[in-house]
């Protein structure tokens, strides 16, 4: 506190609520904002998952691993969950 004396129990409750109460909507909307992005990263890897059956022979068998690693990774992105379309890895041809 200002005046020296020690913050009770009951003022650190009371802080705490107080801040969770002004940053719910923000906490919400950057859960919504991971869950859209995971969503959209899971979309993409079940899109490749043929490329990584044994039987299939690929000419450019690396870049789709390094394609599909980009994109488990995208949740350790240092702009997550705020990404933008160049965040994510780009698809080999």
């Amino acid at each position: 506190k200002a005046d020296g004396s020690a913050t009770t129990q009951a003022e650190k409750e009371a802080i705490a609520k107080e801040w969770n109460e002004k940053n719910k909507a923000s906490g919400e909307k950057e859960q919504s904002l991971a869950n859209f992005h995971r969503s959209q990263r899971n979309a993409l890897l079940a899109e490749t998952d043929w490329t990584q059956s044994r039987d299939v022979v690929l000419t450019n068998d690396a870049a789709w691993k390094t394609y599909r690693q980009g994109l488990r990774d995208l949740p350790s992105h240092s702009s997550f969950p705020h990404l933008q379309d160049s965040d994510y890895p780009t698809k080999p041809s």
